[in-house]
């Protein structure tokens, strides 16, 4: 497919085309109100998040919970498998160690789930 050049617009419209007009942005900027339209970058954390990690080594486990309870989520089901090392290590985690102040509370769901409430972090955190 052939990229078109400034030339090849410019023979489509019939005039001389200006590809960085600052004029004509800020008009149709205006008359579409923009500004109003396209939503603001700061981005409302989801209230409530699951995390699954089958198939996660005990360090990427790590990363990702503490991902999770810095992230603004309040709530989540963190799925560990009802067997193996991680369902011990995210309770140990969860009660002794730098993600436990991050935790309200967490309890058991199933035998290889839990739901965890994070405490609310500011957004400048």
């Amino acid at each position: 497919m052939k990229q078109l050049t400034d030339q090849d617009i410019a023979n489509m419209i019939g005039s001389e085309f200006k590809s960085d007009d600052t004029t004509t942005r800020r008009i149709v900027r205006s008359e579409l109100q923009l500004s109003k339209r396209i939503p603001h970058k700061n981005h409302t954390p989801q209230k409530h998040a699951t995390l699954d990690l089958h198939q996660l080594t005990e360090e990427e486990s790590w990363n990702a919970i503490m991902q999770l309870a810095i992230s603004g989520v309040r709530t989540a089901n963190i799925i560990t498998g009802a067997s193996g090392i991680l369902k011990i290590k995210f309770q140990q985690w969860a009660r002794d160690s730098l993600l436990s102040p991050h935790i309200i509370e967490f309890h058991p769901i199933n035998n290889g789930s839990f739901f965890v409430k994070f405490k609310k972090h500011s957004n400048n955190q």
